[in-house]
């Protein structure tokens, strides 16, 4: 039985993600060589707290989480910092080394999701008035909300500041997988609420941005698919505040850990925005849900033991 042929539409279809595989395993194969040369180096060698040169099995090592950890942020808006900060922690890294080169590769990267999310339909921030605007809210949020961190870490206790955000990002889970099949109508002032919570998290800890942010979004009436967009492009401007705040502190710049994570970061981004334009709305809502829930849920337990 003979195939038929493809129609105009099909090869459209087909052609770009095929294009964009091969262009995606080039750069892949470009990154890998890049990182190993690298590590050859000593000025390149990783430095950690344990141990006094690292390597370059766990500089190809550190690349590929920080792929593995961005590909989930920017398919589901949230992830990266919560997951790869504690896996560079065991390694031995100090805090300081961490802090500043997630938040680079973070910057970097969510300005790169935000345009591919954009180039594939996922949200458009030109034509769209409220992701637009949600995006330059969140974003103009994120120095409150440092500023008010600042002030409340010193006079209220981590742990119960660390529970109350725990349990806001496992209702926001609970509230996103029950309404995934219901559309929402859209309310900027959940919008403000989530994105002040969100950034005086960030502020407070580092993290927890994404699944406050993304989940927040959904409950607030925005759709899934655009709501990683913004959370992407948002984020990133927040991270920039944080690079900036540390270099205007004084504090240097591991860039023998930032280089890596950038790199291993940006690849993933790519295919990521690639798999949110290939899913429907609803199993967007469902994910995000899922992994908002998961989050939250880790997030608790870590800090209850």
């Amino acid at each position: 039985m003979q195939t038929p042929p493809l129609s105009a539409n099909a090869l459209t279809a087909i052609l770009p993600s095929s294009r964009r595989t091969r262009l995606w395993l080039l750069l892949a194969a470009g990154a890998v060589a890049t990182v190993l040369a690298l590590g050859q180096l000593p000025g390149w060698r990783v430095m950690s707290e344990s141990t006094a040169s690292l390597s370059t099995p766990l500089l190809l090592a550190i690349f590929l989480a920080a792929m593995a950890c961005e590909y989930v942020d920017s398919s589901m808006g949230m992830g990266y910092g919560t997951t790869l900060t504690p896996l560079l922690m065991l390694a031995g890294y100090a805090p300081l080394q961490i802090v500043p080169a997630v938040l680079i590769s973070e910057f970097m990267t969510g300005l790169a999701a935000g345009l591919l999310h954009q180039r594939d339909g996922n949200v458009d921030f030109f034509r769209d008035a409220q992701a637009r605007r949600t995006a330059w809210l969140l974003a103009l949020l994120s120095g409150v909300g440092a500023l008010l961190a600042v002030w409340v870490a010193v006079s209220v206790s981590k742990f119960w500041l660390g529970l109350c955000i725990s349990g806001i990002v496992l209702a926001m889970g609970v509230i996103v997988l029950a309404t995934r099949n219901r559309q929402v109508p859209f309310h900027a002032g959940g919008i403000v609420a989530v994105g002040a919570v969100a950034a005086f998290n960030k502020g407070l800890s580092g993290g927890g941005y994404g699944p406050l942010v993304t989940a927040g979004q959904v409950v607030s009436g925005l759709p899934a698919k655009s709501a990683v967009a913004v959370t992407s492009v948002a984020e990133s401007l927040t991270c920039l505040i944080g690079v900036l705040g540390y270099l205007a502190a004084g504090k240097s710049i591991a860039w023998s850990l930032a280089v890596p994570l950038t790199l291993g970061a940006l690849l993933s981004v790519p295919m990521a925005t690639l798999t949110v334009s290939r899913i429907s709305e609803a199993t967007m809502r469902g994910l995000v849900g899922f992994v908002t829930l998961a989050l939250g849920c880790v997030a608790l337990l870590k800090l209850l033991t």
